[in-house]
């Protein structure tokens, strides 16, 4: 997974990957001092930040002989894994994967879905690239049938134009593939969330086939903080609708009308991890 998804915190590996937080600690650094795995801790003028995971040497040299293949093969450079630490990117690197991870928990707290897929922000380009970049794809396994979307991640960084303007490329995508995917905006807050609705709304409708790229808004701040915070909980607005009432995000994504796209066409791209960790590690399968 941390091939995948770049980078992720000691939080969010212990929250899907081990009993608890005091096991997963003591297993990580285990992996740090057997080089499978690398660790920094950004910088914060105030409190602290949890340790950054990422592969190192030895578990991508694991991962490749897993798959077949070697360590070039793969494409695997510590540099690129580590330098990371200094992207402009880390912070939504890191929220992607704390929104979709908030999801995997509680898919395993409800048992009524499951986290079917979860593609990275590089996949997604690897796919799609030519016409538009998603942060991530999920897709839900819900008993009797499948859902699935396309998320965008806003920190409140960018100006709403540019969040704004990646309709069109989702509009192309979905003319060029014939595939109608929901589109998942999440927004820091309320407010920024507001002001993003009213000019996504003039842009979609400006679509040439608005229809094709259904859309539903959420803000963070919005999550009750004294609950158990997902993505699913009823904080989604569809954004063409004149009812103030927010829905669960199981009711703003209708059944998958086709099967999701390959997820890869090369033998060196290795398949997508499968988000849910094994039954060995739920919550309810003891200690170990």
């Amino acid at each position: 997974m941390l091939w995948e998804h770049r980078v992720l915190t000691s939080e969010q590996i212990t929250s899907v990957a081990f009993p608890s937080y005091r096991s997963g600690r003591q297993r990580l650094r285990e992996l740090y001092l057997w080089g499978v795995v690398d660790r920094f801790q950004p910088f914060t003028p105030t409190g602290s930040t949890p340790m950054h995971y990422v592969l190192a040497p030895a578990g991508a040299a694991a991962l490749a002989s897993q798959h077949g293949l070697e360590v070039k093969e793969l494409g695997y450079r510590h540099d690129r894994a580590v330098g990371i630490a200094h992207s402009l990117r880390l912070a939504h690197t890191v929220g992607v994967n704390e929104w979709f991870l908030s999801l995997v928990s509680d898919a395993r707290r409800s048992r009524s879905f499951t986290v079917d897929a979860w593609w990275s922000e590089v996949r997604c380009a690897r796919l799609f690239g030519d016409l538009t970049r998603p942060d991530g794809y999920g897709r839900l396994d819900r008993g009797d049938e499948y859902a699935e979307f396309f998320l965008e991640v806003d920190l409140g960084t960018e100006p709403l134009t540019k969040v704004v303007g990646k309709l069109v490329g989702y509009s192309a995508l979905a003319d060029s593939t014939g595939i109608s995917t929901p589109l998942l905006f999440w927004f820091p807050t309320a407010r920024r969330e507001t002001n993003a609705r009213k000019q996504l709304l003039t842009a979609w409708r400006g679509l040439d086939d608005p229809g094709s790229v259904p859309i539903a808004t959420a803000a963070a701040n919005l999550l009750d903080s004294d609950d158990e915070p997902s993505p699913a909980n009823s904080v989604w607005l569809p954004l063409n609708t004149h009812s103030a009432s927010r829905s669960n995000l199981h009711e703003v994504l209708p059944p998958c009308p086709s099967p999701a796209l390959p997820a890869s066409d090369s033998p060196s791209v290795l398949p997508p991890p499968d988000p849910m960790p094994p039954p060995a590690s739920r919550p309810d399968a003891g200690t170990r």
